[in-house]
């Protein structure tokens, strides 16, 4: 068989194989994904004896303590987000069943973990039940920050504010009664700016170095912290006076942070959209981990929206393609399998759907709906939960699944509903510009420069062909 006969059977295999794609249709509805997300409270959160916090996985029966079956910590602010966010999405949708429903469900739920960690006393470092990494503290602060955005004006029942800025303050200054000396790694003090993930040891802490671990799970929940409370907290504050540990701050103070521990991370542990896992001192450790790109994009968004500074939006859309570029196996999510990484998912979708419907990045709704469809597609059909491997096969009736793992499709359902693409066609997707790529040269199988310089986005206006730029072949259909 000749060269060129080869070349045409090649593209004719690689146009077969797009549109069986392309005849795939999306078959969940905007009622699949509430059934989805009630599907997963049924299945792991505990309500017996009224104790409303998350299971770890599908085969315990009650939710007890860290070491008896509760979900980690910090995760439980993960699942609580998710409360908040479908009391939310109610209100979007105006259903006032669902609003009265989600509401009582997000209220039950923060009492529920309030009572379990220690009535929120984020000075209280048992390692049970209290708190001893500062992220633990950090995702809760972000979660109680949206409650007050979703539910309005703090009360004595339901004090989110309060306890967000208390929590977040306790990270940055430290506690006078665990003795450690705060997350923030003051440049001042000769610590290189940034914050700090753990204080050690956990009941005796010593002054931090500025080798000690500053992670990117802490830096970058940090800053969407920061750009939260500047939200909410009222105007016309004073500064505090005390040099010591203040108990609030103003909203100028949390936005110029987060900007100040945006740089430092940015700089440091960020390479053209890929976001390392954190630094010991040396150069930075890159480990690709899901939660950490997503939180980077939230931080991103986060000053976007309040600077209005494109450089922020530029970086945010670098980070998103990184993931379906690098990360995703023919766009679908990566799955980590350590302790309670299933999570990532769920994180993930926090934020990307930031990106797309808040900051007006579109065309990512796509790929995320893709991975949507096969979690769906791929669900135990009896209990109505997801195992997050988005790349491989179903989940079965007999599997133990971890909550952290069931939460992924929950999660990007409630954060981005069906609308009008309910029968529609899974689109054949094109890897994703990373912005500011620099332009490059593009040929036809035959040789022929069709171009000096061209994006693959602008190579979507092609005829339709095989391609190859970057030493890659490319099919534009």
């Amino acid at each position: 068989m000749n060269f060129e006969l080869k070349k045409l059977f090649v593209l004719l295999a690689l146009i077969v194989c797009a549109g069986n794609l392309s005849a795939q249709t999306y078959t969940y509805t905007d009622e699949d994904e509430w059934r989805a997300y009630d599907d997963f409270n049924r299945v792991f959160l505990d309500t017996k004896n009224s104790k409303y916090i998350y299971r770890d996985h599908s085969a315990r029966a009650t939710a007890v303590d860290r070491w008896n079956g509760a979900a980690a910590i910090w995760c439980q602010a993960i699942f609580y987000d998710m409360a908040v966010n479908a009391y939310r999405r109610a209100v979007q949708e105006d259903n006032a069943t669902r609003k009265t429903k989600y509401k009582a469900a997000a209220q039950r739920i923060y009492s529920g973990e309030k009572k379990q960690y220690c009535n929120f006393d984020f000075d209280n470092n048992n390692t049970n039940t209290g708190w001893f990494v500062y992220d633990d503290i950090m995702w809760w602060t972000c979660a109680l920050a949206r409650a007050h955005e979703a539910f309005g004006g703090s009360t004595t029942s339901y004090p989110y504010r309060s306890e967000a800025e208390r929590s977040f303050l306790r990270v940055w200054y430290g506690s006078a009664k665990v003795g450690d000396d705060g997350s923030y790694a003051d440049p001042s003090r000769g610590l290189g700016g940034g914050m700090f993930w753990e204080w050690q040891p956990i009941d005796k802490p010593k002054p931090h170095k500025a080798g000690d671990f500053r992670s990117a799970c802490i830096n970058f929940p940090t800053v969407i912290a920061a750009c939260l409370l500047h939200k909410i907290v009222p105007e016309g504050r004073t500064e505090p006076t005390t040099d010591g540990r203040p108990s609030q701050q103003t909203k100028e103070w949390y936005l110029e942070k987060a900007k100040e521990v945006f740089e430092w991370a940015d700089r440091t542990l960020v390479s053209n959209g890929r976001v390392a896992d954190g630094i010991h001192g040396g150069g930075p450790e890159f480990k690709d981990h899901l939660y950490n790109q997503a939180t980077y994009i939230g931080a991103c968004c986060h000053l976007y929206l309040l600077t209005g500074e494109t450089t922020y939006l530029t970086k945010a859309n670098r980070a998103a393609s990184y993931v379906f570029n690098s990360m995703c196996s023919s766009y679908y999510l990566p799955l980590e399998t350590g302790i309670e990484q299933g999570i990532y998912a769920a994180i993930f979708a926090q934020y990307i759907s930031m990106l797309v419907y808040d900051c007006g990045q579109m065309r990512y709704l796509n790929y995320v709906r893709r991975n949507i469809q096969r979690a769906w597609t791929n669900r135990d059909q009896k209990r109505g939960i997801h195992n997050a491997n988005f790349q491989s096969g179903a989940t079965r009736e007999t599997d133990q699944v971890e909550s952290y793992n069931a939460s992924g499709l929950p999660a990007l359902m409630l954060m981005f509903p069906v609308g009008n693409s309910e029968g529609s066609s899974i689109e054949d997707l094109p890897p994703l510009d990373n912005p500011g790529e620099s332009a490059s040269a593009v040929y036809r199988m035959d040789g022929t420069r069709v171009a000096e310089r061209m994006t693959t986005r602008e190579m979507s206006a092609l005829s339709s062909g095989l391609y190859v730029r970057n030493r890659k072949k490319m099919l534009v259909r």
